[in-house]
Parts: structure tokens; sequence; C-alpha cells
């Protein structure tokens, strides 16, 4: 008897091509354009329970502290999530990689001290949708970790950065959206943001639509309203 065969479930986020690229691209990020120091720097001191939203291909797991109790790593893109299983096994912390999206998390209301989102809120298809997800799944006092890139200061940046959101660079780039502003949006989904800090990468020459960063921590209140 020929059994039929099953077909696996459609990824929520397919760009295999983009995928290729990206770890490529951010190994060498790391290794020469100074992002290891910013991944440490983005994890440093955090605990507990953490979940990373958009764990892309893992480059993070090797910065988290022993004080990190577990790190549950979502990626919602095939390819880059295979790979981000591998460094799951090199990691000194307890790492689970699974497929998820940002806009829908498939964990417990409260269930995390932390999360994680790095390089990824330019990319999400609804980002208010995804940060609420991210507070309800954090404690109240949990921490949002965010090291991302946004909208730029000048007005002639700023104008490059909707024109290429208007045109090729979403299609080129995995879905990014260089003109979003991910400070405003975490505050707007009720965080209360704590330390950050403006970065330009590379921090001279040229200037690209995604050189404007924002490395920081916000907070779930207490006693949302």
């Amino acid at each position: 008897m020929q059994l039929r065969s099953r077909k696996r479930p459609p990824d929520a986020v397919h760009h295999p091509v983009f995928a290729r690229f990206y770890a490529r691209l951010s190994v060498t990020a790391d290794l020469r354009g100074g992002f290891a120091a910013y991944r440490e720097e983005l994890v440093a001191g955090v605990s507990g329970r953490v979940i990373e939203i958009g764990a892309g291909n893992g480059l993070n797991f090797a910065h988290y502290p022993g004080t990190v109790s577990e790190v549950v790593a979502l990626e919602p893109e095939r390819s880059l999530r295979q790979l981000a299983v591998r460094a799951e096994l090199r990691a000194e912390v307890p790492v689970d990689v699974v497929p998820g999206a940002a806009e829908a998390l498939p964990v417990k209301s409260e269930a995390f001290d932390a999360a994680v989102a790095s390089l990824v809120l330019c990319t999400v298809r609804d980002l208010p949708k995804a940060l609420a997800e991210i507070r309800r799944m954090l404690r109240p006092g949990g921490e949002l970790r965010f090291f991302e890139h946004g909208l730029a200061p000048g007005r002639a940046l700023a104008a490059a950065q909707r024109t290429a959101d208007r045109t090729v660079w979403p299609l080129l780039f995995g879905g990014c959206h260089t003109a979003r502003d991910p400070l405003a949006a975490i505050e707007a989904a009720g965080f209360e943001l704590g330390t950050y800090r403006r970065l330009r990468i590379p921090e001279k020459g040229v200037r690209f639509p995604t050189s404007p960063c924002v490395l920081g921590v916000a907070r779930k209140p207490f006693n949302p309203d």
C-alpha cells in the first residue's frame, strides 16, 4: 500500500534567498562590524526565562549570561531556524528554538521575565500587534531588550527611508521597513522606556537606510492601565 506524502504546513515567513544572504552578512557584521559587542550589551544582566523574537541564525545565543535559566527562541523562517538550531547546540544556557510569528506568540501570558528583539521589529507584518503579544507574555516588571534600526532623525535620510519602504527595499530584504520608529512603537504599546542609546552603524562613512539604530531596555509596568 502506498502512503500519501504529508506536506509540511507553510511557514509564517518564507524568504529563502534573503535568509542565505542574511546568514552570511550577519556573521561578517559580528566579526568585522562590531555587532558582537552590541549583542553582548543587549543581553547583559538579563536573567530568568527569556523569549527571543526572530532569533535569525542564533547569533545572540553565545552572549546570554549564566543568570538566564532558559531561552525560548522563535524564528519563523525555516532556513534561518535550522541555523539557529545548530547555534542552540553550542550555547552555554538552555535554548529551545521553535517556529512562530511575533504577532501570535505560542506561549502563555506572563510566562517570561524578559524578551529580546534584535533587528526584527522592522520585519514584522503588524508591529503594534507584535508588541502587544510581547507585552502579554511578559510578567509585570519584565524587560524588553531591543536593538533595532529605525527612522532617521534627519529629513533627508528619513525621506530616503520612506521612499525605499514604498519601493524595492522590503522585497529585497525580507520584508524589512527602514522608516519605522521603534521607540515610539514600544511606548505606544504600553511599555515604560528605560535607558537607551542611539547608534549610527557604521559610525563613519556612507550612511545607509539602516544606519540609524537604537539599543536599550523597556519594561512592562507593574500596574498597567
